[in-house]
């Protein structure tokens, strides 16, 4: 079914300048890029240089679609009508059988060279990869075929950049991420279950306008979207810091926000935007925004491998990133401990018994404890 929002981009005549600069604006603002290149989207688009993207489904859910089809800033189909031109993919394709398979060699012969091959899903690679196949031919054989001459290869999902759920044990079907298949190969890679659709918007339009990819971890991720961990940039942070934790779900310290390390959150090993880049523009729609620990979603090695709630370490050392205690281990500073204090100083009792007064009323218990 072709979605409802692709229906009415077609059936528009005129495409309104101020809008298609608006939305060139809000691509290159969304993926971090300077104004500038904005009019650079416009420039490329408009004069009709428009890359074509054959988009393969593997092993997956269709949920990297499904986040990409509510993307609104651009949203899919102004990217499909004015940014590329999507030449093959499964769940928007019109035709079907030999006719699509068609299409998809055609655009890659008219194409070679400077198409975009985009994955979503794991490769099936055991018994030959006969686990998955598509008019005949398995998912490892048409991976290879289209990555040959493709000009950039994105791996979009978890599944697609290192396996993801069909790859955790026991991996029947020897289930593997695009780089694994294609070695050798850059492979940009787009993690995350699913992936914020801005993150892979921003790599296809920079590449569409540009010519370029964008700057690139260890992973193949760009560096724009996971350069930094989550518990750098949480709103939790702050109660991190101050070591407030909530202890289980739903007790006071979960209601109030405090940080969610203790109930499981992988944020310390977790390199994402997903505080700072709202998915498909809903504040607060994803884990912590919602009360639940990050799992760890665009790392190889966190998800579908560590228990949901297992809690980690924390293995950067940013200021502040010291896993503060709750609270003191002698308990609460007493009157008689400030008043020996003011002793020590000479001349401050008074003053020391008053500051001990004021702290013991300042104290609280911490929530859900028997303090």
């Amino acid at each position: 079914m072709v979605p409802e929002m692709l229906l009415r981009k077609s059936a528009a005549t005129v495409v309104d300048r101020r809008d298609f600069l608006k939305v060139c604006s809000l691509a290159a603002a969304a993926v971090g890029l300077p104004s500038q290149v904005a009019a650079s989207f416009a420039q490329e688009a408009q004069a009709g240089r428009k890359p074509s993207v054959i988009w393969l489904h593997f092993q997956e859910c269709t949920g990297c679609t499904e986040s990409l089809l509510r993307a609104s800033h651009p949203d899919i189909a102004d990217v499909i009508f004015d940014f590329v031109s999507l030449d093959y993919h499964e769940t928007l394709f019109v035709a079907a059988g030999h006719q699509a398979e068609a299409a998809r060699r055609q655009a890659m012969a008219d194409n070679a060279g400077k198409y975009v091959l985009v994955v979503e899903g794991a490769i099936p690679t055991k018994d030959n990869g006969i686990y998955c196949m598509i008019g005949g031919q398995t998912a490892v054989d048409m991976l290879e075929e289209t990555a040959a001459q493709a000009g950039a290869i994105i791996a979009i999902g978890s599944c697609a950049s290192w396996g993801g759920i069909p790859s955790s044990g026991p991996n029947p079907t020897g289930a593997q991420g695009a780089p694994q298949v294609l070695a050798g190969k850059t492979v940009v890679t787009i993690p995350g279950c699913p992936p914020n659709p801005y993150n892979f918007l921003g790599v296809v339009l920079q590449y569409a306008t540009l010519g370029s990819l964008p700057a690139l971890d260890d992973k193949g991720r760009p560096l724009f979207a996971y350069g930094r961990t989550i518990h750098e940039h949480c709103p939790r942070r702050p109660h991190f810091d101050a070591g407030r934790f909530a202890k289980k779900f739903g007790d006071e310290g979960h209601r109030q926000g405090w940080c969610l390390y203790e109930l499981g959150c992988k944020g310390p090993q977790t390199f994402a935007n997903c505080s700072t880049q709202a998915f498909c523009d809903v504040p607060d729609a994803w884990p912590i925004g919602i009360g639940h620990p990050c799992f760890g979603c665009t790392e190889q090695d966190i998800a579908f491998k560590v228990p949901l709630h297992a809690t980690i370490g924390i293995p950067f050392t940013t200021p502040g990133a010291g896993h503060a205690p709750i609270s003191a281990p002698a308990g609460n500073v007493g009157a008689i401990a400030t008043g020996v204090a003011g002793l020590v100083v000479g001349g401050l009792v008074g003053a020391g018994v008053r500051a001990a007064k004021k702290m013991e009323t300042e104290t609280q218990p911490e929530p859900g404890s028997n303090a």
